[in-house]
């Protein structure tokens, strides 16, 4: 419900153009994809990218790594009206030949190795920043975990796989910066949304200023790649971390557009606090969360216990409390263990927590006194951030 929209304090990043849009702190988080059809497929790759734009994308990644890949997207650009981001792949060379073309240049740090190894990589990127600046494009630095930088994942100890893509992007940053080009986004992606949400995190402390480009790479099939992806997502956001987003799934080319449609509810659910895990807004009042409803949650009465709470608590509206409220056994259980109190529903029964310790189950219409009692020893601990209005009795 849009009546109970969280104030989400965005970091202070940067404005990016890409085409028709921009991104950053002065602008809505984007949606975007990428196409899955071979690029010199022109019609199906037509196709697809009119798809995602009819769901909502933003901005539609192409990969080309020839020239007749390149010579393919001119012509799909005469056919669409997306904006549209090319994947140089392994061959940063072709940037010459489809900047003019096209939005936004995307590079991998580790792939610039790949083609004119004798070449120092600072001369690659300085040749990447004149395209992009002659041909009005923007740049994405694109650290994988899976093609990191040799010569950053050289310096660090083979379990540590975090740190390597952050000495990557802060240098590729800094030479950017050094060249007078500002207009990027930086990318950092892992398999595993908890590498995906520290390593975003990290480098967000550092340079709060670069615009950031979320995703979990190879998420998987829906429901678990939405699933991993939100719960990233969750993290991040709420923190105030990410201006474009990618949701990535394992579908059919012509289901494509259900990454679009993905990332557009995560987002809205983000923001009206429905989320599958316990997020921190940076609030420093209550914080009642509950999670998107779905076909695991076992009793329909799920979705009116969250709104009852929510207007149970609205006397401890000045209090620094988080209560969580989700609606199934699978991410119950776990997920509300940050919460100060947790609810986590099953077929019959409510049961409640006070941090991860589990205080019992008790019936749908019984389980507000509880939970108002267990508020009310919270309060008795704190004060409030102000004058609370009185506590009305529980219907």
């Amino acid at each position: 419900m849009n009546d109970h929209l969280m104030d989400i304090v965005r970091n202070p990043t940067r404005p990016v153009r890409i085409g028709s849009i921009s991104i950053g702190a002065e602008f809505p988080i984007a949606v975007q994809s990428m196409t899955a059809t071979r690029t010199q497929d022109i019609d199906a790759t037509v196709r697809q990218i009119d798809d995602l734009v009819n769901a909502g994308a933003d901005v539609v990644r192409v990969a080309i790594d020839s020239q007749k890949d390149a010579e393919a997207l001119m012509e799909i650009r005469r056919q669409v009206k997306a904006n549209l981001s090319v994947d140089l792949q392994e061959n940063y060379r072709l940037a010459e030949v489809i900047a003019p073309h096209v939005d936004k240049i995307r590079y991998n740090p580790g792939h610039l190795y790949h083609h004119e190894r004798e070449k120092p990589w600072q001369e690659k990127v300085g040749y990447l920043v004149r395209i992009a600046a002659d041909n009005d494009c923007a740049i994405r630095i694109g650290v994988n975990c899976g093609s990191v930088d040799p010569d950053a994942k050289s310096r660090f100890d083979e379990s540590d796989s975090i740190s390597p893509m952050l000495e990557s992007a802060w240098e590729h940053c800094r030479l950017l910066d050094d060249l007078g080009f500002y207009r990027y986004c930086v990318s950092l992606k892992d398999s595993d949304p908890r590498k995906v949400i520290e390593v975003n995190r990290r480098f967000a402390e550092e340079r709060p200023d670069v615009a950031l480009h979320l995703g979990v790479t190879e998420a998987g099939m829906p429901p678990d790649g939405i699933i991993k992806t939100r719960i990233a997502f969750e993290q991040l956001i709420s923190r105030g971390i990410g201006d474009t987003i990618r949701v990535s799934l394992t579908v059919p080319n012509n289901r494509k557009h259900e990454e679009i449609t993905a990332g557009r509810t995560i987002l809205d659910d983000i923001a009206s606090g429905r989320v599958r895990s316990v997020v921190d807004y940076g609030l420093k009042t209550l914080n009642i969360i509950s999670c998107p409803s779905c076909s695991r949650v076992e009793n329909e009465a799920f979705v009116e216990l969250a709104e009852q709470v929510r207007e149970m608590t609205r006397y401890a509206e000045q209090y620094r409390i988080t209560i969580a409220v989700m609606g199934c056994r699978v991410n119950g259980p776990g997920e509300t263990d940050d919460a100060d109190l947790g609810l986590w529903c099953g077929p019959t029964h409510v049961n409640l927590k006070r941090g991860p310790e589990s205080l019992g189950a008790w019936p749908y219409d019984q389980i507000l006194t509880k939970l108002r009692s267990e508020l009310d020893a919270l309060i008795a601990k704190q004060q409030p951030v102000a004058s609370a209005p009185g506590a009305p009795p529980v219907q």
